[in-house]
């Protein structure tokens, strides 16, 4: 079985989704809106400061027979985000324009792909619906990872959120996204043979479907490089606050309401709360006042977010719907112990009480009281941090791609039994 795999940006999970699929024989294309590699000129150029955008396109020479680039359209966003044209009415290189065009691009060059040997195509949530039916007319499998919780059961907890908390409702953009593209994320999974997902909560939201779907299969992300060098944690009887940190964009879908009211509740005599993440929106009266009365970066280099997680005692991250979380293992593969709730990836991955803490989503007490246990058993932290390094170095990234690639091995050689 030979695989294109489809991505306009190419991020951490899809480069360790090709590297499974490489490693196992199995990749017959790669294509991305733009790439970089360290031995070619656009390598080079990549080291230039104007041009620091490319580092995060930056690919494995390994990559560089299967990748095709298309990357005229990105460009264009990249440079109209850069110059604050991005944000105009009817902007061309408005990201769902840029990821469409993208699509159709993948889409006619299907046939002449499907003439060297390809013979099926693994593309992210609504950015596949021209290829997925191209690959139907050609007789192709269509492979689909859902990176995120099911649109539908989404709309379901934030309409309840608005009720709950009305002055945080302009956080949940999620709820503007016009119907063409809930439709077309709906066509997709309709047309998909085989659906991935990394958390057992976004398997869960597929229950929303108004529909039968493709069988579904659970395969947790990896983990970033292991750190041990942790510096002293939080110590008891030291006066300083409990060093509280949240890495996420500022919406509600994210919890951030239910934190902002915790950290006020017990109050600043005992714990510290810092927040590194974009808002999702200018017009939301209530996170300004909350951002005034903490420390907040807008956004922050990967590595210095890292370091920042190793200096704090725990990442508070009370999501109420997230398909994954990777600051939750990029915290854990730094000793950082983790507080999140049962809507992201940490039932996965989190033992309750020794590599982290679960609590229940939208639960502001349960937050409270798990933070207060920390304040009262302040060497749990440490144990904890120890545990999740060892969790983080049992599954690395790699370890994800191969149990991806078995998978598909798998539902392929069943695929041809029934044939």
């Amino acid at each position: 079985m030979k695989i294109l795999i489809s991505h306009l940006t190419g991020n951490a999970n899809v480069k360790a989704a090709a590297s499974g699929l490489l490693r196992a024989d199995m990749l017959g294309g790669f294509y991305v809106s733009m790439a970089t590699f360290p031995d070619s000129l656009s390598g080079r150029l990549a080291e230039l400061k104007p041009l620091a955008e490319l580092r995060r396109r930056s690919f494995h020479p390994a990559f560089k027979p299967f990748v095709r680039t298309w990357p005229w359209f990105e460009l264009g966003r990249i440079l109209a985000l850069k110059s604050g044209l991005y944000q105009r009415t009817q902007n061309p290189f408005d990201i769902d324009r840029v990821v469409q065009n993208f699509d159709r691009h993948v889409a006619a060059r299907l046939s002449a792909e499907a003439s060297k040997g390809i013979n099926a195509v693994y593309g992210y949530e609504d950015t596949i619906g021209f290829s997925f039916r191209e690959a139907k007319r050609l007789g192709m499998t269509c492979l689909y990872d859902l990176p995120i919780g099911y649109w539908r059961a989404a709309h379901q907890v934030f309409e309840a959120e608005k009720e709950r908390w009305p002055a945080w409702a302009p956080t949940l953009t999620g709820l503007a996204d016009p119907a063409e593209k809930l439709a077309r994320k709906d066509e997709e999974l309709r047309m998909a043979d085989q659906i991935f997902v990394a958390s057992s909560f976004t398997a869960r939201t597929l229950e929303a479907f108004p529909g039968t779907l493709a069988p579904v299969e659970v395969i947790p992300y990896g983990f970033p490089p292991v750190n041990t060098a942790k510096p002293e944690g939080h110590r008891p009887g030291t006066g300083r606050p409990l060093q509280l940190l949240f890495v996420g964009s500022l919406s509600q879908r994210k919890g951030i309401a239910n934190l902002f009211e915790a950290v006020e509740k017990i109050g600043p005599r005992h714990v510290e709360l810092t927040l590194v993440g974009q808002k999702t929106t200018s017009d939301c009266p209530a996170l300004e006042a909350a951002l005034e009365r903490h420390r907040w970066f807008p956004s922050m280099p990967h590595a210095d977010i890292l370091t920042l997680m190793r200096q704090s005692d725990v990442l508070v991250f009370p999501s109420l719907f997230e398909g994954f979380g990777l600051v939750i293992t990029e915290a854990m593969s730094q000793g950082t112990p983790v507080i999140t709730t049962d809507r992201t990836i940490g039932p996965d991955v989190i033992r309750h009480g020794e590599n982290g803490w679960l609590i229940q989503a939208g639960a502001t007490e349960a937050l409270i009281e798990a933070i207060e246990e920390l304040l009262i058993k302040p060497e749990s932290m440490a144990e904890a941090g120890r545990e999740a390094i060892l969790t983080a170095a049992a599954r690395p990234w790699e370890r994800y791609g191969q149990e991806l690639a078995a998978a598909i091995q798998t539902m392929w050689a069943a695929e041809t039994k029934r044939c």
